[in-house]
């Protein structure tokens, strides 16, 4: 058994070059993080290992996740982003559910984008399906998507 076993993933080709991809997703994550009609607000988006991640969400009868607290593990500017939710800022251990993978490839005068969802074991898998991983994560990834190529228009 490997980790890519409990890994959720999404991805799609943007007719955008990588370094605009990579723009949008460290500069206006507030615009593409979650499924219309709910809303992101980024309390805090420290792009280093180490570094905190924090996001809350918002729905539109009033709704509110988290925020959502973690941690970068791993930073390549214009290639891969890596945060996990095991850790808050400074190391603190908490209830992990996940480490999400970033990727951004280039393909062409285009890009690949993969967004992964890798779990700690079938039942974080599981229950991640249940919440709506599809179809969350695929409009999560069309916002996306149309944020790049209108940048890059």
């Amino acid at each position: 058994m490997n980790g890519a076993d409990y890994d959720l993933s999404v991805t799609c080709t943007i007719a955008a070059p990588r370094a605009t991809c990579w723009r949008v997703w460290t500069d206006r994550k507030e615009e593409w993080f979650c499924p219309k009609p709910w809303r992101a607000e980024v309390i805090e988006e420290d792009l280093r290992p180490g570094g905190r991640s924090a996001v809350q969400m918002f729905g539109p009868d009033g709704e509110e996740t988290g925020p959502m607290e973690g941690v970068f593990l791993d930073v390549v500017p214009g290639e891969r982003i890596v945060t996990t939710d095991a850790y808050a800022a400074g190391w603190v251990p908490q209830t992990p559910f996940m480490t999400a993978i970033w990727t951004f490839a280039d393909e062409g005068q285009h890009t690949r984008f993969t967004a992964t969802a890798r779990h700690w074991d079938a039942e974080a898998k599981a229950r991640h399906l249940e919440m709506g991983f599809h179809p969350g994560w695929d409009q999560m990834m069309a916002q996306f998507k149309a944020l790049c190529e209108a940048a890059a228009g």
